[in-house]
C-alpha cells in the first residue's frame, strides 16, 4: 500500500512509497570478476514491480509506463537488476531505492514549456555581434574587391 508522506510543503509534494511487498526479488549470480566465490554464491538481485497491480496512484502509473526506459517491459512490469554489492541484502536494498528513484521521477507531471520571445535587448545584442563578425570577415577581403 503506497503512503503519501512530506505533506508540508503542499500538495505537489507528495512521495509515493514502493511498498516491499509489491515487489518480488529474484536471486541469482552475479557477473563479473569475484573468484571462486562467485561461481558459488547467488548474490545479484533481480527485482520485478508490476506497474499495473500496484497501488501507486493511476496518474503516477500512466506516467511511468509512458517512459522510454528499457527497464519496463512491454506487459508494464519494471525489471532492475543489482548485482553491485557482494552481498544479497545490500543488491536488494539498491534495487529497491532504484525503482523508488524511478517513482520519485515521475511522480509530478511535466510541466509544460511556455514559448517565449527574445527580448529586445537580446535581439540587439545579438545582430551587434553579427555586423561585428561580417566586419572582421569583410577586413580579410582583398582592397580591390
Amino acid at each position: 500500500m503506497s503512503s503519501a508522506t512530506g505533506t508540508d510543503r503542499g500538495p505537489t509534494s507528495r512521495h509515493w512509497v514502493v511498498e516491499r511487498a509489491e515487489v518480488e526479488f529474484t536471486a541469482v549470480r552475479s557477473q563479473g570478476a569475484g573468484g571462486q566465490n562467485v561461481n558459488k554464491v547467488s548474490s545479484a538481485a533481480h527485482l520485478r514491480f508490476d506497474i499495473h497491480a500496484s497501488t501507486l496512484p493511476e496518474d503516477v502509473k500512466a506516467r511511468l509506463l509512458a517512459l522510454g526506459d528499457q527497464r519496463i517491459s512491454s506487459e508494464g512490469v519494471v525489471v532492475i537488476k543489482a548485482q553491485t554489492h557482494r552481498s544479497l541484502p545490500r543488491n536488494q536494498a539498491d534495487a529497491l531505492a532504484r525503482l523508488q528513484a524511478l517513482v520519485d521521477g515521475v511522480r509530478l507531471p511535466e510541466v509544460p514549456r511556455r514559448a517565449t520571445l527574445p527580448t529586445r535587448a537580446s535581439r540587439r545584442r545579438r545582430l551587434e555581434g553579427k555586423a561585428r563578425r561580417g566586419e572582421v570577415k569583410a577586413g580579410r577581403r582583398r582592397v580591390g574587391e
